[in-house]
């Protein structure tokens, strides 16, 4: 037969960890229809030099929102990913009461960074109040790379408790609400079902968010559906009420593949522990993942919003202030010796951070903040707080969280059960831009330092999450899978800088990550959607709405 398209003269690496072999790869009606040598088809694809793989698949992701006015899920759609999961960390977009679309952004803005100028002008707030109508609002207006999304335990609670949903615990008539919600969600296509237990995510007013409210008995009981249906995965955060150690009785309990995250590399987090008792879990037969990020997280905070500074009380306490009421506070004798008090009982590593921006101050580029207090001779965090009012509170300051010891995440890279995500796509957007992963590993971690080999790193990258999701078309290259495709040059292949652009909706402003150079195309069920470092029309939007049970086991 003759395809539609042929992908000419590349290695391919087809998902499964197998030796690379070159071959062309024919596509027809966006199915792969041939591997082989002396394939036709109506349009060529030169991948001459380059490895042909499947397209990437990214199961962490915030591109909830985002997905209303950028259907490419820029930069992912730039580094050869062609799948996205969003909802994770419990923060679906749905289903959400309308009386409730406040608290929504309040929350979006203070625990993901989130501008609510973007959410409100962007997203199509009136098209849903269920998770399915969520769905469906984001079907009809057409993604250009694959979209499945989580039900989240922040939203289903919100909508159960509404404003009581962070202060208090369920009544059972309210629990047999949320478990119906869930599974209305799961009967429309949630791919599972996401929480966090983690004390750092601060909602409204800084109060908890609504997930952090629900115990181990909540959570099993939102469970029940995944389990009596006997489909969906678990994304899950542990902290407070729901430990890391709980994670594996949870996992038995619901009988579903289940991710936890974070299994990163910092301070006063035993990650080789928490690794361990994975191994021994996944010995015992349970399908647990833990998840772990490629690239060292760094934060480029301002004052305007120190999101990994709220851990100190001075700051907690102004969570929901405007930009005047902060510039009054970081002003006031009395709130600064408030903050002193706070950074000596839980220090801030302050020699670690580095001023990336600072108007009318280029000196102080690249400086720690150790070396400015001393050439101001003030405590560091007098130099913080007078730095961010000199600059009207547009100073940042590179903020490092975990993996900056690449010896320890080479480790983690490697391990067996551990899933690779935490890009956190569409969040913190002002501050970093980690959803470039894909060809952050291929370049830095295959290509520089040798940790992985293609193989292993496409295979971690595809055939991996796809098993997880139970994506049984996707994340390899075969006769009858999904003709999701990603071209790329393994010589050449790295994520490139960051930088800022205002294109938000409201005119907000986001750290983007430049086109994946060595990227050579992307394809989307049979679509051409990037190609030579350009968007191919940016009308064409190929990309699938992906619901469990339709297109999962």
């Amino acid at each position: 037969m003759v395809a539609d398209v042929v992908v000419r003269g590349g290695s391919v690496v087809d998902g499964t960890g197998a030796p690379r072999f070159p071959a062309d790869v024919a596509v027809a009606d966006g199915r792969i229809v041939g591997i082989g040598s002396g394939l036709s088809g109506r349009r060529e694809l030169d991948a001459s030099g380059c490895v042909v793989a499947p397209g990437f698949i990214d199961v962490h992701t915030h591109y909830d929102a985002q997905v209303f006015w950028d259907p490419g899920l820029t930069p992912s759609c730039w580094h050869g990913v062609t799948t996205v999961i969003a909802g994770n960390c419990g923060f679906s977009l749905a289903p959400l009461r309308p009386e409730h679309r406040g608290l929504m952004i309040e929350t979006l803005q203070n625990v993901e960074d989130m501008a609510p100028a973007a959410l409100e002008a962007g997203v199509d707030w009136d098209s849903f109040q269920s998770f399915g109508e969520y769905l469906d609002a984001v079907e009809s207006r057409g993604v250009r790379v694959n979209f499945g999304a989580y039900v989240g335990h922040t939203a289903v609670r919100l909508y159960a408790l509404g404003e009581e949903a962070s202060d208090r615990a369920a009544t059972v008539a309210e629990l047999r609400v949320m478990r119906e919600l869930v599974a209305s969600a799961l009967a429309a296509g949630a791919m599972g079902f996401a929480t966090s237990s983690s004390r750092s995510h601060k909602g409204p007013g800084g109060r908890p968010v609504a997930s952090r409210l629900g115990d181990l008995d909540e959570l099993r009981s939102l469970l029940d559906p995944l389990r009596e249906a006997g489909k969906g995965v678990v994304a899950m955060l542990p902290g407070e009420r729901v430990r890391i150690e709980d994670v594996y009785a949870v996992q038995r309990y619901v009988g579903r593949p289940l991710t936890w995250t974070p299994m990163l590399v910092m301070a006063d987090f035993p990650h080789l522990e928490y690794l361990k008792a994975n191994d021994e879990a996944r010995r015992q037969g349970q399908d647990v993942w833990a998840q772990t990020a490629v690239r060292p997280i760094v934060f480029q905070e301002s004052l305007a919003n120190p999101f990994t500074l709220t851990r100190l009380p001075a700051f907690a306490r102004l969570n929901a202030a405007s930009r005047a009421e902060r510039l009054m506070a970081y002003s006031d004798a009395a709130w600064r010796a408030e903050l002193r008090s706070d950074a000596e009982a839980d220090p801030v590593p302050w020699d670690l951070v580095t001023i990336s921006d600072a108007p009318g101050h280029p000196d102080l580029i690249g400086m720690t903040v150790t070396e400015v207090a001393a050439g101001r001779q003030v405590t560091e965090v007098d130099a913080v707080v007078d730095v961010s009012v000199e600059t009207d509170l547009q100073a940042r300051f590179a903020v490092p969280v975990a993996n900056v010891d690449l010896a320890a995440v080479g480790h983690l890279l490697r391990a067996e059960g551990v899933l690779l995500g935490l890009g956190d796509g569409g969040a913190h957007v002002s501050q970093l831009c980690d959803s470039c992963f894909p060809t952050t590993l291929l370049g830095t971690w295959c290509r520089e330092r040798g940790v992985l080999s293609v193989e292993e790193a496409v295979h971690k990258l595809t055939g991996e999450p796809a098993a997880f999701l139970g994506l049984t078309d996707r994340g390899r290259l075969a006769p009858g899978a999904a003709a999701d495709i990603c071209v790329f040059a393994p010589d050449t292949v790295t994520s490139g800088p960051l930088r800022r652009v205002r294109d938000l909706p409201g005119g907000a402003e986001r750290l983007v990550a430049d086109r994946g150079r060595g990227i050579r195309h992307v394809v989307v069920n049979g679509e051409t959607i990037y190609s030579e470092g350009e968007d191919t029309s940016p009308d064409l939007r190929p990309g699938r709405v992906l619901r469990s049970g339709r297109d999962t086991k």
